[in-house]
């Protein structure tokens, strides 16, 4: 018997590649379709929108309804007039449904439809009868298009005529893509490729019919561990479900794409290394490798300076930022996957892409000329083990050989990207790094370091005076208790002018608990 896989490419099919459990999300989607709802189902890039598609698509399989599941990639030429696109249109709608209905779908071909009046009465013509369901994946590969704008303007007059007399169309339409199509004539506006009429209102969508979709298609530590029983079911390896699933969780807070990476990462690249150990080699491997979804995380920052200059502020900088999905620039950065909302406050959305896009900054730091050279990995690493007291010392030393005379501003806003540029070198090959922002507080931010089978945990901190500076170490100290640790580090900048700045390098013993200490 052959044995599945987990994908990381195109659809997932049941039966050839490991899936999480995902009825409910499913029924809920069906209580939507039965409702008769128009809605779209816009996420993130490689989020699992093809496959949900898919799956309700099998599940209406049986049911009372028609399912015409279409796709507008790659349908460019479609769109180059009404009557080119009413004929691709009902071509496609016909190929859908042909095996699931043949004669049914020999009526949908019409070449007298060229407009979109004649394809409206057409539509009405043939659900007169039939409950059909409407899917369109990839509506975001003609978003930009005015015949796009018209079709889902015939669809709304369509379902706002409903229900009266001799008024039937589609009974639920649903659309795929990373964009809010409820705002697809303001994203128009904006990028210059739709002109207002006198008197058109900027915000009057013709897709605001629809109806909100709430559906959480992140995958949850039980729904992880769905996937990985029926893996472990096949390969008996004796991992602790509970404990891989919670780790990967830990890392990707549920993203598809990213779980199914580091699954096929540990699966065939790592021995089926079924442990915490494993989960972190995936990552290290996923965060210094090329995919699709990462050109597309580094080219929606470089496109877009209001988002790069956001996420900087929350990532490097610490600063919290009102996390409000009414603010353009939030809503695009949660369209694309990269933000999400945490006690009100904006956060990266998952530890991975955290971790690339500290990688992306520093990248283009050290395209600015400010990165730190002068130490090798060879001097910090002794017999396989980091020696992170060595890494501050020599990091304080190189900062005040480098940086001291530099300005305060620059400091300020780049200090903390510094360190980062310093460390990552050095644990490259063996460890990797991420951030715990602490929102209530922009002085702080804890950096994890993974190094083989250890872990440090560094807090970095802003000097903003010795009261505050005292209350790092309770800070510090609460982090070190939750993570089992003996030992911390607390690495502070002081911005203040020369004469007033104070420099140390050494440790301190608090509540039975050893933190050395830097400030530079």
């Amino acid at each position: 018997m052959k044995l599945r896989k987990f994908n990381t490419t195109g659809i997932c099919i049941p039966g050839q590649h490991y899936m999480v459990a995902g009825g409910e999300k499913i029924l809920k989607i069906m209580n939507l379709v039965c409702d008769g709802c128009y809605f779209t189902i816009n996420r993130a890039r490689q989020y699992g929108k093809t496959t949900t598609l898919g799956l309700l698509e099998k599940a209406m399989h049986g049911e009372e309804y028609v399912c015409a599941s279409i796709s507008f990639e790659g349908a460019d030429c479609m769109f180059e007039n009404p009557r080119a696109f009413c004929r691709q249109f009902l071509l496609l709608i016909q190929d859908a449904i042909e095996f699931e209905d043949g004669e049914f779908a020999s009526l949908w071909q019409d070449a007298d439809v060229v407009d979109f009046n004649m394809l409206s009465r057409h539509i009405s013509k043939l659900c007169k009868d039939k409950k059909v369901v409407l899917m369109i994946d990839e509506v975001d590969a003609v978003s930009n298009n005015r015949v796009f704008l018209q079709f889902l303007s015939m669809l709304r007059s369509g379902y706002l005529k409903r229900g009266g007399d001799k008024a039937y169309t589609f009974h639920s339409v649903i659309l795929a893509g990373v964009y809010d199509v409820k705002n697809i004539k303001l994203k128009l506006v904006i990028e210059g490729l739709h002109s207002q009429q006198e008197g058109e209102r900027q915000y009057n969508s013709p897709w605001n019919i629809a109806t909100e979709f709430d559906v959480d298609m992140s995958f949850s530590p039980d729904e992880i561990a769905s996937m990985l029983e029926d893996y472990e079911n096949d390969h008996k390896t004796g991992m602790d479900i509970s404990v891989v699933s919670e780790e990967i969780h830990r890392y990707t807070s549920g993203y598809p794409f990213i779980v199914s990476v580091i699954c096929k990462y540990i699966d065939e690249r790592l021995d089926k290394m079924w442990s915490v150990d494993g989960v972190q080699s995936a990552v290290k491997i996923l965060v210094e490798e090329k995919n699709t979804l990462f050109d597309s995380l580094s080219k929606n920052l470089e496109s877009n300076r209001r988002l790069y200059e956001l996420v900087y502020d929350v990532l490097i900088l610490g600063v919290p930022r009102t996390y409000s999905i009414n603010n353009p620039t939030v809503d695009l950065g949660v369209r694309y996957g990269i933000i999400t909302g945490f006690n009100s406050l904006i956060a990266v959305s998952c530890k991975v892409l955290e971790i690339v896009i500290c990688n992306y900054f520093i990248s283009k730091d050290e395209e600015e000329g400010r990165q730190i050279v002068g130490v090798l990995q060879n001097d910090v690493v002794h017999g396989g083990r980091f020696d992170m007291e060595l890494c501050l010392r020599k990091f304080a030393e190189h900062y005040a050989e480098v940086f001291d005379k530099r300005d305060a501003e620059f400091l300020e806003r780049h200090g903390r990207l510094l360190f980062l540029s310093f460390l990552k070198p050095l644990i490259n090959g063996m460890g990797f790094y991420h951030i715990e922002s602490h929102f209530t507080d922009l002085r702080r931010m804890d950096v994890v370091v993974d190094y083989g089978r250890d872990q440090f945990v560094i807090e970095l901190k802003l000097w903003k005076g010795t009261k505050a500076q005292s209350e790092s170490y309770e800070q510090l100290l609460g982090y070190m208790n939750s993570k089992k640790m003996d030992k911390g580090y607390l690495l502070t900048f002081d911005f203040r002018k020369e004469g007033n700045k104070e420099r140390k390098s050494e440790w301190v013993r608090i509540e039975g608990k050893q933190i050395f200490e830097v400030i530079v």
